[in-house]
């Protein structure tokens, strides 16, 4: 079994992934494994060398397995399906029951109306599209359709309070856990939803039933997957689920006990328990957290309130580019028209208050903040975004395309109806001269004119029609420029695999640079099977799919001070990342670099991560100050540090390029990516020689040299010095005598015993 259950989806072929994150390209071998095996029990040797990794506690399982299911459930009934079609199209698919769910989601809280433009704005909008292209084999694919439809669940088991509704609100809710860790993000937003409706006073029945249901089954469920394991009982971040659920049974024996006593006594009892209930309860807390029961919060999750928590001290969730704070661009280019019209429906939610529609509030308000903390939960904003923008157009069309004439001639028609009717009954000769005395009314005669009076009067004049005129023609162009705006982002910036790149010529011509693939090919067709190849941990998962060889860090980050050990062969000097690479028995060593082409991604950009991340496992080896000169400044021309122009990250990247000279404007070893020329021109490796450099210099390859045996000296040239050992004697028997005396090599092989 060459690869772990994190890869085992796609080949060669499917190199069609797209996003702003590297994920896996993989070898579909370990899904022919799959299918005969349990994935939990694989240990993936191919990848961490030397440690290997024990697949079922290091992945979300959810993803391997719906594909497996898939794939059985086609060959059950006789449609031969290969695995590699069911992975390239798994994230459209679940695209379509995302706006399926979104549909139901919106409808609950608003219109069948209002779910009808959710749905179709979550089926275009780039946010969303970034993760549902064809080809995006990522957890993000079905996590957001398990994410919006537990919330529907969540929803409809609140407004009906049954325990059916509950029942498949934790079933959903087990699935998210099992396909993505933002499964966070469902367990505290519920419990904020229950909270906040307990603190207005809005407690009933249906929300009691509804929680508790929810809570027990859907804890118990999520302890089944093997990475998640007792962290819902253990870990910070999800004691908010279960202090609520306490405190809303707390409050619900209260009120029981409430309605037993009278009313001033009631008063008492329910303010001793508030108070001994919150004091218990903070100190149980403060305990467990102090004896280790309960973890504290992960560093991913802590840097979610402390924003500068992990750029200090773990680094490498920093160092991920999709954790970098999110910029005001971010929120136009992913979402479009529908960040103005949002807010817009989140006013209609505030006026129209009821319980469920809190929920829409606190999920909009929530998801805003974590968006603009790290650019990935962009991804959790986008549906409620959606929801509520889809509010906003419904209520506008609704009121605006509203046939008012038709509804006034209705009314009139209705008016003429009851006013015969009302004829009739008076030349009945079944009219009854009994009726019971009753409230004197106005003559039906006025009535009717009264009537008629206020309905014309309602009448539009020519400049509220125009108004209407206007308000729907901008709504129909907002919305053609939302289509237009969706499909050039799709069309531009997602629908490219992130293992081919590709620019645009003066003259609108595109030009493809497919260096990784020639790089990965390459490292497959000329290298021995078992060859152990070390780079950067944003490569691993291409590495082990495409070229199918051993890496030593990949993209599941499971292991920091292997990670930081690997960053500390590439910010040092040659000769002390020789021994590093010996120790880890590396055979190739793998480098981006973007000065040639100006590629702003290569790994001289990354490299302060590297130099950050291994500082914090070896802080007497690597210091960030070393790599900056006496200004502070980070750089690679003949004002860098020396330090920095003489560690193995730099002597890779440049290696030979000071050499050559791009353009007749520039001088020779002149900088692209950073508009500089190196300062280090003419060095030469050591330990390691050019083995691969793609055609635009973007992936090179170096092979590490074996370590010489010792030199050959010739034996006439041979010194050697003799220890004469006391003479033997009774009085001093420690002495070795001549025959036990060795000589000592001062130069050349070891001699022989004399």
């Amino acid at each position: 079994m060459s690869c772990s259950a994190e890869y085992e989806c796609e080949s060669n072929a499917l190199t069609m992934k797209s996003g702003r994150s590297k994920a896996p390209p993989t070898n579909s071998s370990g899904w022919e494994y799959l299918l005969t095996a349990t994935v939990l029990l694989l240990v993936c040797l191919r990848a961490w060398y030397p440690l290997g990794r024990i697949v079922g506690g290091t992945v979300f399982p959810g993803l391997m397995l719906t594909s497996g299911s898939i794939h059985y459930m086609l060959h059950s009934l006789n449609i031969p399906v290969h695995i590699r079609e069911i992975c390239v199209f798994l994230a459209p698919f679940f695209s379509g029951l995302t706006a399926i769910a979104t549909f139901l989601l919106t409808k609950e809280l608003w219109s069948h109306g209002a779910g009808l433009f959710a749905a179709a704005f979550i089926s275009i909008v780039p946010g969303y599209i970034s993760r549902s292209v064809a080809g995006s084999y990522d957890n993000e694919g079905i996590a957001i359709f398990a994410l919006q439809f537990t919330y529907f669940l969540w929803i409809r088991s609140v407004k009906t309070g049954s325990i059916f509704w509950s029942v498949m609100t934790a079933l959903s809710y087990s699935y998210m856990v099992s396909a993505w860790g933002g499964y966070v993000f469902i367990i505290n937003l519920i419990p904020l939803h229950i909270f906040v409706l307990l603190l207005m006073g809005r407690f009933n029945s249906r929300m009691f039933i509804a929680y508790n249901v929810f809570f027990i089954m859907g804890l118990i469920l999520s302890m089944q997957t093997p990475f998640v394991g007792f962290q819902p009982v253990r870990t910070s971040e999800h004691m908010a689920a279960m202090g609520v659920f306490i405190l809303l049974n707390a409050y619900a024996s209260i009120c029981f006990m409430y309605s037993l006593l009278s009313k001033q006594h009631a008063g008492y009892l329910m303010l001793i328990l508030t108070l001994v209930f919150v004091f218990v309860g903070l100190n149980i807390i403060a305990l467990l957290t102090y004896l280790g029961v309960i973890a504290p919060w992960s560093g991913r999750f802590y840097s979610l309130w402390n924003t500068e928590y992990a750029k200090i001290h773990i680094p490498i969730i920093s160092s991920v580019s999709e954790h970098q704070p999110t910029n005001w661009v971010a929120f136009f280019f992913d979402l479009h028209v529908l960040v103005a019209s949002f807010p817009a429906g989140l006013w209609f939610c505030c006026k129209n208050l009821n319980d469920v529609r809190i929920f829409a509030i606190l999920y909009s308000i929530t998801a805003v903040y974590f968006a603009g903390v790290m650019i990935r939960l962009m991804l959790t904003l986008t549906p409620v975004v959606c929801v509520l923008a889809g509010i906003t157009f419904s209520s506008i069309f609704k009121r605006y395309l509203y046939d008012e004439a038709a509804e006034r001639t209705l009314m009139l028609h209705g008016l003429q109806r009851r006013k015969a009717s009302h004829q009739d009954q008076s030349r009945s000769k079944d009219r009854t001269m009994y009726d019971k005395a009753g409230k004197l009314r106005k003559p039906l005669q006025l009535e009717c004119a009264e009537a008629r009076e206020q309905i014309l009067s309602t009448c539009p004049d020519d400049d509220f029609g125009t108004l209407k005129t206007i308000i729907i023609a901008t709504m129909l162009l907002l919305l053609s420029m939302f289509v237009v705006h969706c499909t050039w982002i799709t069309s531009n910036a997602y629908s490219s695999p992130s293992v081919v790149l590709a620019y645009y010529n003066n003259d609108g011509s595109r030009t493809i640079l497919d260096d990784f693939r020639e790089a990965y090919f390459w490292l497959r067709k000329n290298t021995p099977d078992q060859a152990r190849v070390m780079s950067w941990w944003d490569y691993g998962y291409q590495i082990a799919g495409m070229a199918n060889r051993t890496t030593l860090v990949d993209n599941n980050t499971w292991n920091n001070s292997h990670i930081a050990l690997v960053g500390k062969a590439m910010a040092s000097t040659e000769r002390e990342a020789y021994k590093i690479m010996l120790a880890l028995d590396v055979d190739y060593v793998l480098v981006i670099f973007g000065g040639m082409i100006g590629y702003s991604g290569d790994d001289i950009n990354k490299f302060l991560w590297m130099v950050r991340i291994a500082e914090g496992e070896h802080p007497k080896d690597i210091r960030e100050n070393d790599y900056f000169n006496d200004e502070g400044d980070f750089r690679v021309d003949n004002a860098g540090s020396s330090v920095l122009l003489n560690c193995l990250m730099y002597k890779l990247s440049y290696y030979r390029f000071g050499d050559f000279q791009l353009d007749y404007r520039v001088p020779a070893g002149f900088d692209r990516a950073r508009n500089t020329v190196i300062g280090n021109k003419k060095f030469n490796l050591e330990h390691l020689e050019e083995a691969f450099t793609s055609e635009h210099w973007l992936v090179r390859i170096y092979k590490v040299k074996k370590p010489r045996n010792m030199d050959s000296i010739p034996k006439s040239e041979r010194v050697f010095e003799h220890k004469r050992s006391k003479p033997y004697s009774k009085a001093n028997n420690k002495g070795r005598g001549l025959l036990m005396n060795e000589g000592t090599a001062v130069k050349g092989r070891r001699s022989n015993r004399i």
